[in-house]
């Protein structure tokens, strides 16, 4: 059965870079100060921790730049420079971070969603994840997904539903995937991703990353998208429109400025951006708004 979960255990190997990886410093970005070990505690504080701190972001395909999976470059990026990443970007460094404090990993590619099961390509990372005090017991772990994705990680079991705050996910099967729901503040439950327990490699994620980052109709080539999401409140950025979703079902859509847009990266999404960053993408957002005017 397609649903079936592989076993695994701890990846030793160096395609990952994980050995390169300054655990230190990536726990002092998180304000993570609780154990180091594999525990279930661990993971879902960790987990928290990431969410809450390194947003969803694609500042650097929007503008051109070349995005690295290189574990060095991760690091340099959000960890040391205050950035966040996209998918790849996030689930990399933290399934790094699992890798180095003993938790077996496994890296998966999911079908994207979002409210429409017709059948896409597999462009999103997540992970299935061990805890040494719950050997029985898969997670799935994917603090790299944005404005609707897990806080905390979720069994990996038929029907089971978990709840943060007033947020709400359940996992099921259909047609040979497991599938990622979310239940919005007015109680509509909708698929984020689908997927199947299968092991990734390196060089999987390096040709998902490069359609991602470079296919035109890409999501994310020629497009701003920022996401974040916590106990209390959902931000999506997309080029100049900012939405907000409340628990309680409210939901808020405003239409920024150039300079809003990169005050509200800053405040809303907690980004450190250089002066080169603004400068690329004010360039960025108005030849879009020239487009959008002719």
């Amino acid at each position: 059965m397609y649903t079936t979960v592989p076993p695994f255990d701890v990846d030793h190997s160096s395609e990952w870079g994980a050995d390169r990886l300054d655990l230190d410093a990536y726990l002092l970005r998180l304000g993570y100060e609780g154990a180091r070990d594999n525990s279930l505690k661990t993971l879902q504080q960790l987990h928290r921790a990431h969410m809450s701190t390194i947003c969803f972001e694609n500042i650097d395909i929007a503008v051109g730049r070349t995005v690295s999976l290189d574990m060095a470059d991760l690091e340099r990026k959000l960890v040391r420079s205050g950035r966040g990443g996209y998918c790849y970007e996030n689930n990399l460094l933290f399934a790094a971070a699992l890798d180095r404090l003993g938790f077996p990993v496994l890296r998966m590619l999911s079908r994207i969603r979002e409210g429409d099961s017709r059948r896409r390509f597999r462009s999103h990372t997540s992970l299935l994840v061990r805890a040494v005090d719950e050997p029985e017991t898969v997670w799935l772990a994917d603090p790299g997904y944005g404005y609707a994705g897990l806080i905390e990680p979720v069994p990996l079991r038929d029907g089971v539903r978990s709840t943060v705050a007033s947020w709400s996910w359940e996992l099921g099967v259909d047609d040979g995937h497991w599938v990622l729901r979310s239940r919005d503040g007015e109680g509509r439950w909708s698929d984020v991703y689908a997927f199947r327990p299968e092991r990734q490699y390196e060089v999987d994620y390096r040709a998902a990353h490069y359609v991602s980052s470079t296919r035109p109709g890409s999501p994310f080539v020629n497009r701003l998208v920022a996401q974040r999401g916590s106990e209390t409140v959902r931000y999506r950025l997309r080029n100049d429109v900012l939405v907000t979703d409340h628990p309680d079902g409210r939901t808020e859509r405003a239409v920024l400025a150039p300079d809003e847009v990169v005050a509200a990266l800053r405040e809303k999404f907690g980004l450190t951006l250089t002066d080169e960053d603004v400068s690329l993408l004010l360039g960025f957002l108005h030849r879009g708004e020239s487009a959008a005017a002719s």
